[in-house]
């Protein structure tokens, strides 16, 4: 393991925490992949998400519940305006490379926000400082650690993403869930009545266009 990984273990044992982290035997950078090596409902994966307040310059971090995708506007209206963290502000705030980002042990205090929808479940499991660390706790020990009100800080649209990440060379559009590049990227930010009109024009894409042609070999 690595320096990240460490500092979480030790930080658990100082605060008396009953659960030590273990190493899964592949990367777990997302929580799908966490969720399949531990054999857990993917809910139950507490992914770490950082945004950077523009205030001051502070990461945001929102531990949600691995099923859901964070509402940047939401998160907004409780902690101020908020930029996107790229892997060296991650990196510089938190100690931790992004894909093992941790609840706790961060170099720097960020402010911190627990989902709601992390308490559907009696444990869950989050990162713990490494891509391979994981630590078990129940969602109000996650409030604990943290001293972070629980918040909604979800879509409540849900999003199309399916995972498949794949934007196709001719047209633009993701393989996976039908939108640009932009659409991808400016969804946190739409409301829902914009999200809902979005999604009514993904399922008139997939009618018109029901597949695309193989991605070229490597």
């Amino acid at each position: 393991m690595n320096d990240g990984f460490e500092r979480v273990s030790d930080w658990l044992e100082a605060h008396g925490h009953a659960h030590r982290p273990v190493a899964l035997p592949v990367a777990a950078r997302t929580a799908k992949e966490a969720a399949d090596g531990l054999g857990v409902q993917l809910g139950q994966i507490a992914k770490s998400v950082i945004f950077r307040r523009l205030a001051d310059d502070v990461a945001v971090l929102v531990v949600t519940s691995g099923d859901q995708r964070v509402d940047e506007r939401k998160v907004a209206a409780l902690t101020g305006p908020l930029g996107r963290a790229d892997a060296a502000f991650v990196k510089a705030r938190t100690g931790f490379s992004i894909g093992g980002v941790s609840p706790v042990a961060h170099l720097q205090r960020p402010v911190t926000l627990i989902d709601r929808e992390l308490f559907r479940f009696d444990v869950v499991w989050a990162a713990a400082g490494h891509p391979n660390g994981v630590f078990a706790a129940s969602p109000q020990q996650l409030v604990g650690m943290t001293d972070a009100p629980v918040a909604d800080v979800v879509q409540s649209v849900p999003s199309p993403c399916t995972d498949v990440c794949k934007l196709d060379p001719v047209d633009g559009l993701c393989r996976g869930c039908y939108r640009t590049r932009d659409e991808i990227a400016s969804w946190s930010k739409i409301d829902d009545d914009a999200r809902r009109a979005l999604l009514a024009v993904l399922d008139v894409r997939r009618r018109e266009h029901p597949g695309f042609a193989p991605l070229p070999a490597p």
